[in-house]
């Protein structure tokens, strides 16, 4: 049994906050077509900002640039999952854009593009 008055943190990794405690018990958002490579970019400084997890401000800090999802996941460090959920309730605030590359369907392949990145995996 741990001691109570033990912190509840480790003090390399931070505060051990579940997933879902961020999020309110979300782990799916059905909003916004979000994926790993959608570059996402701060539209208001955050000033008036409701949301009170930290995690809202430290996105809104990082996006001054664009920057992809996964980079802002590694940046916050929490989930894939749960960094979507978050960036899709900032969407809906109005204080970050977001830009998904254009899908690509087998018809619309380009020949030259392939060959780069063959090319870019020979090279490796």
């Amino acid at each position: 049994m741990t001691d109570p008055r033990e912190p509840w943190f480790d003090d390399d990794a931070g505060p051990l906050v579940p997933a879902y405690a961020v999020t309110r018990g979300r782990t799916t958002s059905n909003r916004h077509e979000l994926d790993m490579i959608t570059l996402v970019i701060t539209m208001s400084t955050g000033l008036g900002l409701t949301r009170l997890e930290p995690e809202y401000r430290e996105i809104l800090q990082s996006c001054g640039v664009p920057k992809s999802v996964a980079e802002i996941s590694a940046e916050i460090r929490r989930p894939l999952a749960v960094t979507k959920i978050l960036i899709g309730d900032l969407i809906d605030d109005g204080y970050v854009a977001y830009r998904s590359p254009r899908p690509m369907n087998a018809d619309s392949a380009d020949i030259n593009l392939l060959r780069t990145v063959l090319d870019g995996i020979r090279a490796l």
